[in-house]
């Protein structure tokens, strides 16, 4: 799954594909890398984030949405979104999924609108918002807590006819590296659930923060727990460095295919 940030702000790559043309070109570089899935965001949810007014998320998301889509009639949209109302116009244009970091925390209408479209839904652990989430997290048992809450999620998704539903644990979304790395331990623990699993650590804080350095050096870093990701059963890598994640998947592959020799 390839990272289209079309926002002014985000944490790597704010202002990059800003604009719809060049949302467009970051689309093509994505596809011709390998990716499989494109995940359009026009919301910035990096920890501090400012709230993005619903017009605002609106006016920069369909203008994009509507190149790609067009130019790519058969590659899968992700829409990065928590607003009910946005899922609905994207899915109008043609997305084919949707990503919500609040596991439908922060607007009862998203789940209405993924339950009506029957499309396939990311279901991601946070802890707060974004505004908040970095503020001291707080768990007795991280993996525990975790997992009850996918429990509880997948419960009242099913209850309203949601069954295509992948499983983030939300990396850096409320959480402090120990947690994050608990969390990254016990990834095939959450297989047991019966969903397929989806991660996120690209670029982010948990890697960077850990090796002194920047967002974007941490591709070696990445692409490690990329492989031992696959490992423990993970189905979908959210990455801005799509090329990488595909030599990670591709050797992968071929790994397994020796297995028996």
């Amino acid at each position: 799954m390839g990272i289209i940030n079309v926002t002014p702000d985000s944490f790597s790559d704010g202002g990059e594909a800003f604009a719809p043309e060049d949302a467009l070109a970051r689309a093509e570089q994505l596809v011709v890398e390998g990716a499989d899935i494109l995940d359009i965001g026009a919301v910035s949810t990096r920890p501090g984030a400012p709230e993005v007014p619903l017009e605002e998320e609106i006016r920069r998301l369909l203008p994009a949405l509507r190149l790609i889509r067009k130019a790519f009639p058969d590659v899968p949209i992700s829409v990065d979104t928590f607003r009910g109302e946005v899922a609905r116009l994207a899915l109008e244009e043609g997305a084919d999924l949707i990503n919500d970091i609040s596991g439908g925390a922060f607007d009862p209408l998203l789940w209405k609108v993924v339950a009506h479209y029957r499309v396939p839904y990311v279901l991601m652990h946070i802890q707060g918002t974004p505004q908040t989430m970095q503020i001291n997290p707080h768990y007795e048992n991280v993996v525990q807590e975790v997992w009850q809450y996918f429990v509880d999620k997948l419960q009242a998704l099913r209850a309203i006819g949601i069954d295509e539903i992948l499983i983030d644990p939300g990396f850096g979304f409320g959480k402090k590296p120990e947690h994050n790395y608990a969390l990254f331990r016990a990834l095939s623990l959450f297989r047991q659930l019966g969903y397929p699993l989806l991660i996120g650590i690209s670029r982010k804080s948990m890697l960077w923060r850990l090796l002194h350095t920047e967002p974007k050096k941490v591709l070696f870093a990445a692409s490690a727990l990329h492989w031992e990701a696959l490992r423990k059963g993970v189905c979908v890598l959210r990455v801005h460095d799509v090329a990488a994640a595909r030599q990670v998947i591709q050797l992968f592959q071929v790994w397994n295919s020796f297995a028996s020799v």
